[in-house]
């Protein structure tokens, strides 16, 4: 579901409504852009009735939305789904369980300083909200005897606040200013709350390529910015934008679009995997080890762009087993019509053991040595592939990689 947020532009203050995942803030006003940046996840509130605000004081009760796709790595194969779900954080009865829809039927508001009221404390751990996720994904529909590895890839997390207005005999929903729960059935629950902290509040950096001071280009929802100017690529750090090492391969089709991909080299000791061609006898694929890929640093070629499951374990799978035939990579162009990284890398890294699971051939050589892989001597770099565009969809003509234009689309929304 798309859920929206009214952001007012820290230059001019002009109100700007857009979509609460995005990182990349354009002013339509002024012009302009600005990276977000938040210490944790992303805090927002439902916006209270207008008669809500007549006496008692607000409480805000915490919710947990969670996005992603969820991956399962049992003895039956491998289990994914696309889980988009709200779940409480605060133990009181009468709360609902869940937010349902009401995140995506009005826009959201950013908590700040200065917000009125006060945050009851989330009392239930994060850890156990993802096994709450987990039990969400009934995937296989079959009983499956061990699990072997689970990820949550591409996953948002986020609070929501419900807004409650205590009055004296009741809790009363501000949203919809109706009656929740008998405040003689909570005595027992401690409703003190905090009031908002600054340490919750969005800092804006400014899109200027700390290089040579040219603004960044990126869409609203890219992690990754590439300065037009002197050729560099940044992505925002927790010491502001730091400088990534992008490249790309050459395409012969003029009207090519050039996807990103995070390259993840490493090591799995536990399964004997150094090069290329470990992994390739590893996996049991039916193909004739080269001399030359002894020597080739395994890597993970992994989507820098968020996909439904089934297609990005497809295009993982398919990218990393035919990297051999990729050829030399080139310095980034930045003129050339990049996609933008929707993928964090860290999210990327997550995702190397499903990776692996969906590359083997026998099951028996991987899956139960999963729990036991550690990856090591990790180093990374985004890598931009050409695509060529089929009407319907886009192919990767090295690797053969197939990606349908409306599931790249439905991307966007993931």
């Amino acid at each position: 579901m798309e859920v929206l947020v009214e952001q007012p532009c820290p230059q001019c203050g002009g109100q700007i409504t857009l979509n609460a995942a995005h990182r990349l803030l354009t002013c339509p006003y002024c012009g302009v852009k600005n990276f977000m940046q938040a210490a944790g996840a992303f805090r927002f509130i439902l916006p209270v009735h207008k008669t809500s605000g007549q006496g008692g004081r607000l409480l805000y009760a915490p919710y947990i939305r969670f996005k992603g796709n969820v991956f399962q790595v049992n003895d039956t194969g491998i289990s994914y789904r696309v889980v988009d779900t709200t779940q409480d954080g605060f133990p009181l009865s009468g709360l609902p369980p869940s937010l349902g829809l009401r995140p995506q039927a009005m826009p959201l508001l950013r908590v700040n300083g200065q917000s009125p009221g006060r945050f009851l404390r989330l009392s239930v751990k994060l850890s156990v909200i993802l096994q709450k996720v987990a039990r969400l994904n009934t995937l296989a529909g079959k009983e499956t005897k061990k699990t072997y590895h689970q990820a949550f890839i591409g996953e948002e997390l986020s609070y929501i606040y419900l807004p409650l207005r205590q009055e004296k005999q009741a809790l009363i929903d501000a949203v919809v200013n109706a009656p929740l729960v008998e405040l003689e059935k909570v005595r027992a629950v401690p409703l003190k709350g905090i009031r908002a902290s600054k340490s919750w509040q969005v800092k804006f950096t400014a899109t200027l390529c700390p290089r040579c001071g040219w603004s960044l280009d990126g869409e609203g929802d890219a992690l990754v910015l590439h300065c037009l100017n002197c050729e560099t690529s940044w992505s925002l750090g927790n010491q502001g934008l730091k400088r990534i090492t992008a490249a790309m391969v050459q395409g012969n089709d003029k009207d090519a679009l050039y996807l990103p991909f995070w390259k993840i080299s490493a090591h799995l000791p536990s399964l004997n995997i150094w090069s290329f061609a470990d992994f390739l006898e590893r996996t049991n694929q039916p193909v004739v080890v080269g001399k030359l890929w002894r020597d080739k640093v395994m890597s993970f070629l992994i989507p820098a762009f968020k996909l439904r499951p089934k297609t990005f374990l497809h295009i993982s799978k398919q990218s990393t087993l035919n990297q051999w035939a990729l050829g030399q990579e080139q310095p980034l162009h930045t003129t050339l019509p990049l996609y933008p990284v929707t993928l964090p890398l860290n999210e990327a890294r997550q995702s190397i053991k499903v990776v692996l699971a969906a590359s083997s051939v026998s099951r028996k050589r991987v899956f139960p040595y999963l729990p036991g892989v550690h990856p090591e001597n990790l180093s990374s770099r985004l890598v931009y592939l050409p695509f060529t565009d089929r009407q319907y969809d886009w192919l990767q003509p090295r690797t053969r990689a197939v990606i349908i234009k409306s599931v790249l689309n439905f991307g966007r929304s993931l």
